[in-house]
């Protein structure tokens, strides 16, 4: 597997996804019980190790952490230290186009590999858009983060479809009792 150092609105969709399955955005249920489903989802190589799913539950805390707290030095640090399972650099040729990729070290495990890709997310993301593109969810009952890569920069969900729709149903229900209350 290759990650196109270009490419980090995709590595950055992909730390995002992960921090978002933690047990304390879903109040208390875990969305990453096994790594099958989110290896397969993102054409990652399979688990093939045991312990890769605590290594990997590790990783999103790290990776959580850093959304957190979004410092310019300390993104840099903190990506640069999760992208340590690189292995070679590369140009890889695609559609004509040649990229700078890097791929995981022989023998990488998924925690690896996924260190990698948030790694590079998050360096792109600092350097491309900014560290205040690194933020909490908008919605008052969610605790979810993300990092925005939006053109705008104007997100404010971290799962639009979710937490933006509960929003916006909440805010409609008050608009029509408003409207139906007894004046």
């Amino acid at each position: 597997m290759q990650v196109v150092l270009d490419d980090y609105v995709w590595a950055a969709g992909i730390a995002t996804e992960l921090v978002n399955t933690a047990p304390e955005v879903w109040h208390g249920e875990e969305h990453l019980p096994d790594l099958a489903a989110f290896t397969d989802l993102h054409s990652l190589p399979a688990p093939t190790r045991p312990g890769e799913l605590r290594a990997v539950h590790r990783l999103r805390t790290t990776v959580r952490e850093l959304i957190d707290q979004p410092d310019r030095a300390r993104l840099i640090a903190g990506a640069s230290a999760l992208t340590s399972p690189a292995g070679a650099v590369t140009l890889a040729t695609s559609s004509g186009r040649s990229r700078w990729a890097v791929s995981p070290q022989p023998g990488a495990t998924v925690a690896d590999t996924l260190s990698l890709i948030c790694g590079v997310g998050i360096l792109g993301v600092v350097q491309t858009l900014g560290a205040e593109r690194f933020r909490a969810c908008g919605a008052p009952t969610c605790q979810g983060a993300f990092i925005d890569t939006t053109r705008p920069g104007r997100r404010r969900y971290c799962m639009p479809g979710l937490c933006g729709n509960r929003v916006n149903v909440s805010n409609h229900r008050a608009r029509r009792a408003a409207a139906h209350a007894p004046r």
